[in-house]
């Protein structure tokens, strides 16, 4: 009588173990595919879209292989992936890795176009979610660090199919720096802080000369110098603005703004 049930006991302990061992089979196909067809299957995960496969895959070849052809574009791959799953640290991390590691790619110029591109994003979600927010007003770390990506890739491979949108990418990102420094210009003004206002405004001119700000940060240096008795200082960025903005409305006593309270503080003169 005790044969059958411990008969049964068995067979079903044989079944689930044969389960068991085919789901164990079919979760660790990463650590027995030979490195030709786990590329393969990161790859048509990427062009497919499913990005968290494509990193499961391109991680674990990268750990099981770490040499090799297939490698090097795994880890070209993967940051690609995590980059477009807003993994952003991660896909820095990545790059800048490969970079060091395989200088001499022939992709080479891509890694460096998609470090810059990372952290051109890196604000997407703040964006998303306050639309109507003004980007210069933030902390431009990440800005200011695209733009010397993008910056190096020009510089280093100048006929490379990707710096001529990296050129219009460094347009925008120069003109967001020069109106964050504005913005910080313009404060230091309202709180009479003169000579901190004229060193950045100099800086705008300085670094960011083609770009819409500097009329506006040599206004503010001309009407700080003023306030500082600096009259020589002010006459020389007055004749600058004249050569290079004659229309601005500095000239007419419009600026900065009327109606905000503060520019009725500022001292001008015509």
């Amino acid at each position: 009588m005790r044969v059958l049930p411990l008969l049964v006991l068995s067979l079903l302990l044989a079944v689930l173990g044969a389960g068991c061992h085919r789901d164990a089979k079919k979760q660790d196909e990463t650590e027995v595919l030979p490195v030709e067809q786990m590329y393969e299957v990161a790859k048509a995960a990427l062009a497919d879209g499913n990005y968290s496969k494509a990193i499961k895959y391109d991680q674990r070849l990268i750990a099981r292989f770490p040499f090799g052809p297939y490698t090097e574009q795994a880890t070209l791959d993967l940051a690609y992936a995590q980059y477009k799953t807003d993994k952003p640290e991660d896909a820095y991390a990545t790059i800048n890795r490969f970079i060091k590691t395989y200088p001499t790619h022939k992709h080479i110029d891509y890694a460096y176009y998609l470090r810059g591109v990372i952290n051109f994003d890196r604000d997407k979600g703040f964006l998303d979610r306050y639309a109507n927010q003004d980007m210069t007003k933030r902390d431009q770390t990440n800005t200011l660090q695209s733009f010397e990506d993008f910056s190096e890739l020009v510089s280093k491979f100048p006929d490379s199919r990707y710096a001529p949108d990296a050129r219009q990418r460094m347009i925008y990102l120069r003109d967001n720096l020069a109106r964050a420094q504005l913005n910080i210009a313009e404060f230091y003004l309202r709180l009479g802080a003169y000579v901190a206002a004229a060193n950045r405004a100099k800086d705008i001119v300085e670094k960011y000369q083609r770009t819409p700000e500097a009329g506006d940060a040599l206004a503010i240096m001309a009407i700080s110098y003023h306030a500082l008795a600096q009259d020589k200082l002010a006459d020389d960025a007055e004749r600058v603005l004249k050569l290079n903005y004659p229309d601005h409305p500095y000239f007419h006593g419009h600026w900065p703004p009327r109606q905000h309270w503060w520019a009725r503080m500022i001292p001008f003169r015509s």
